[in-house]
């Protein structure tokens, strides 16, 4: 039933129903795996935000920080799927609207932009809420803590540590000047980067 009713379909409106079913699937698995504490493997590409591989915070301003999934990325696969998921329901829902195609096209991809910035800020906004009542990062700064992802060597990127603030345990985003540190190695935190990203050393 549902095969002959997609074949039926014009075939540019039969994209739009194949990125549209496609990419709501795959938000919906991104959401639950969020939801359950595995949803932050999201890798970005530096935009005067962050550093290439590894997951890029944005400071809230107000020197608390948040771990959501690791930050906000503007070119992330998550990001991806948004953008696609604008795009299919935008080219669904106008398509009646909208005749031509040309025109469908650019709207569906306005919708796909819509989409990335509406979630950004969304986040954005998470980040503050949870970030107001829970730690100031700041009181990091000479706290040791353990490396959760291996840290680069040099500032060439970005690894996590797991620090514990008042017995409560964050894995927040670290970078480090000297060598390259691996999962499991002991460090202490220096300094705090951009009231989000914490600089370590070996201990």
């Amino acid at each position: 039933m549902f095969i002959n009713w997609f074949q039926g379909l014009d075939p540019t409106l039969r994209v739009y129903w194949g990125i549209a079913i496609i990419t709501s699937i795959v938000f919906l698995i991104q959401m639950v795996l969020t939801l359950i504490g595995l949803g932050d493997t999201d890798s970005g590409v530096d935009m005067g935000v962050g550093d290439v591989s590894g997951d890029v915070s944005l400071g809230d301003g107000n020197g608390d920080t948040m771990d959501t999934g690791g930050a906000i990325q503007l070119f992330t696969i998550r990001n991806f799927v948004n953008f696609l998921l604008g795009v299919g329901w935008g080219g669904v829902c106008f398509w009646s609207t909208i005749p031509n195609k040309f025109l469908l096209g650019i709207v569906a991809l306005l919708c796909g932009c819509v989409m990335v910035f509406a979630f950004v800020v969304m986040y954005r906004q998470l980040m503050k809420l949870e970030s107001s009542g829970s730690y100031n990062i700041q009181d990091s700064v000479g706290l040791a803590c353990d490396v959760y992802i291996p840290i680069p060597a040099a500032r060439s990127g970005q690894g996590k540590v797991q620090i514990s603030f008042s017995g409560s345990v964050q894995e927040l985003p670290a970078m480090t000047d000297g060598e390259a540190l691996a999962s499991g190695t002991k460090v202490r935190v220096t300094q705090v980067l951009d009231n989000s990203i914490l600089l370590v050393e070996r201990i």
